[in-house]
């Protein structure tokens, strides 16, 4: 990859910035040997791990090297496209410093005030530069100040100490491994695989968490062996002394004091404001719209806001071609998507494109969600947002989307149905000792499915954060909403960051904002559940926004598609499979067990309510994919 040295302020001398004249979203990755000489040997593979990261960051990329650190960014350019090139560096009291940061700030106004105040001065408009000087000026304390959502890495040059942070819901991804002396980072797995000394490897703990609990995962854990994630809202250091990790940020119960029209009043400020503070950005900007309550609001806010400066909207939304044909009203989709989207784009007044996959497409796509998450994931639940943000990537290069309003606003069954709420384990996958019995009969005897799975549930419970002397009702649902946040939400926030960032589009997701999560924990369930509606507190708090019939229709999950061909499409392929005694995944499932699916008519759930029979199907191809494609070995140990 071609590359030129550029003078960079800050940079002591003898050390060096690159930046690489390829066009090709933003992604972060470093490595840190502190008794070693990278400028001598990271040429075997600094390369390889940037290349890895082309697809997050296809406007620049960047190489800092040093004798002990190398960093490296790819970036999309979102604020102020000519400045804000990273790694970024500044001096300050006499101490050099250097950053690589993967997100978006949302507070930079009052952040660069503070700043200002502490005599900071500022060369660009780009959020870029004032983490890095919130971090200059706060040291570890910065990550409580920031809104947003981000990931990022400060090399200290005079202390050889490395920071790193990640933002309090998981927006955006942190990976990292220990091999030999060296410390690696990256935002996604690929390029830490990228590294010669990082293997692709997995044992017993990686199988129990790939069947029992895929495509969710245990926080922090990167179910490759000896990889680990940093977990949301945690930070850390890395130097002579070792690594540390601690929490920065967690979810803490309060009193409740505020009326229900003053709730009301709070929740309609803290959804309007994180959806306008998400509005800036210096290129295109739309917003996924499904029809359903939390995009339109999303929608709304965006339309009227963009409209004060005499801009109009762009929505998008995802649909499968003939699925009219086939779509059958349900207790978890009661209805169908197009008829609202419609009635909202004639309400706003928008823009919109309507975009249709067809069912080949999302089978051969199963495979690219692989290569995105780097993992086996939610079938075509991923595959239809992969291939539904490629084609919106043609029309602008940031969105806005509705994910997480129904963790922290209750929305979801398990929230509302008290016999699931009463149940322990977690709601979402009740399906252990379904799962389990797909193992291979070798690896079955040494793994117990009901304690590794509820040995997670209960740590998780144990951790949440509940004042006494509280109502029942109200504690069960703190807990649902700490399991909710905790795994559920992670799953859908990995999903969107790497099916979007695969094509080189930055998705933001305003109910993420920490400021609603915080407020809404402490909140009643009776608030929450206002005259008996899911989500009727959220409702209640943005009428006026939306049209009647889509303020209060009943929630419809994110569209899957009904038709047969696509069953018949994944089953064909896994017979070839399993007709195919050689395949890795023989060495973990059971091909008998694989061929009582493909003959399934059992509505058992394998991951929510939008992962049935076909989907787990796709799921164990796209596991099989995973260990051929990543060459996976796998050992006990």
């Amino acid at each position: 990859m071609p590359a030129y040295i550029v003078q960079n302020k800050g940079v002591p001398q003898g050390e060096r910035l690159f930046f690489c004249e390829v066009t090709t979203m933003c992604g972060i990755a470093g490595v840190i040997h502190l008794s070693g000489d990278l400028t001598q040997s990271s040429h075997n593979f600094r390369e390889q791990m940037l290349s890895t990261m082309l697809r997050r960051g296809p406007d620049q990329n960047g190489i800092y090297l040093s004798e002990n650190a190398l960093l490296l960014h790819a970036r999309l350019s979102v604020i102020d496209p000519e400045n804000g090139k990273q790694p970024m560096s500044a001096v300050w009291g006499g101490c050099a410093y250097t950053m690589v940061y993967n997100g978006e700030l949302y507070n930079c106004g009052k952040l660069k005030q503070e700043l200002s105040h502490l005599g900071f001065d500022f060369e660009t408009r780009s959020d870029t530069e004032i983490l890095l000087k919130s971090y200059l000026a706060w040291g570890e304390a910065c990550a409580e100040k920031l809104n947003g959502i981000f990931a990022f890495a400060v090399w200290d040059h005079s202390k050889k100490q490395l920071f790193f942070a990640r933002d309090k819901m998981g927006v955006k991804p942190f990976f990292f491994t220990k091999s030999g002396e060296q410390f690696i980072f990256s935002s996604e797995i690929k390029t830490l695989l990228a590294h010669p000394g990082v293997k692709p490897a997995i044992n017993l703990e990686s199988v129990s968490e790939l069947i029992l609990l895929g495509p969710g995962r245990t926080p922090g854990y990167g179910v490759f062996k000896n990889i680990e994630e940093l977990k949301p809202g945690y930070c850390g250091f890395y130097d002579c002394d070792g690594l540390r990790i601690k929490a920065y940020w967690s979810l803490a119960d309060h009193t409740h004091t505020d009326t229900l029209e003053e709730t009301v009043e709070k929740v309609r400020y803290l959804v309007e404001d994180a959806i306008k503070r998400q509005l800036v950005s210096d290129v295109p900007i739309a917003a996924f719209l499904s029809g359903g309550l939390d995009s339109s609001i999303i929608s709304s806010v965006a339309a009227k806001r963009l409209a004060e400066s005499g801009q109009r909207l762009k929505t998008y939304s995802v649909y499968y071609k003939d699925n009219e044909k086939y779509f059958t009203p349900s207790k978890f989709q009661p209805n169908s998507d197009p008829h609202y989207i419609q009635v909202m784009a004639d309400y706003l007044g928008c823009e919109h494109e309507s975009i249709v996959l067809e069912t080949p497409q999302l089978v051969d796509a199963l495979f690219d969600a692989v290569d995105a998450r780097d993992l086996p994931g939610m079938a075509d639940v991923d595959s239809s947002l992969l291939l539904f943000c490629k084609e919106v990537k043609k029309g602008c290069t940031v969105a806005l989307s509705g994910e997480c309003a129904d963790e922290i606003f209750g929305g979801y069954p398990w929230y509302r149905d008290k016999a699931i709420r009463e149940r322990e384990g977690f709601p979402w996958a009740q399906s252990t000792l379904w799962r389990y019995g797909f193992l291979q009969d070798d690896l079955a005897k040494q793994i117990s499915p009901n304690q590794f799975v509820m040995e997670k549930y209960y740590d998780t419970v144990k951790k949440c954060n509940i004042l006494k002397g509280g109502c029942l009702d109200d504690d069960k649902n703190k807990i649902m909403m700490n399991l909710n946040l905790k795994w559920f939400m992670q799953t859908l926030l990995d999903r969107k960051d790497r099916m979007s960032m695969y094509s080189g589009l930055e998705v933001r997701v305003p109910f993420c904002d920490s400021r609603i999560v915080e407020y809404l924990y402490s909140v009643p369930w009776s608030f929450k559940e206002y005259n008996g509606y899911e989500k009727g507190l959220l409702r209640q708090a943005v009428l006026g926004l939306l049209p009647d019939e889509v303020l209060w229709r009943k929630k419809s999950p994110y569209p899957k598609t009904h038709h047969p061909e696509y069953f018949k499409m994944v089953k064909q392929r896994l017979l070839d499979i399993i007709a195919s005694p050689n395949e890795p995944i023989f060495q973990l499932v059971s091909p008998k067990k694989l061929l009582q699916l493909t003959q399934s008519t059992s509505q058992i759930p394998w991951y929510g309510q939008l992962m049935t029979v076909p989907q787990t199907v796709a799921y164990f191809l796209q596991l099989n994919y995973w260990l051929k494609k990543y060459k996976v070995t796998f050992s006990l140990s």
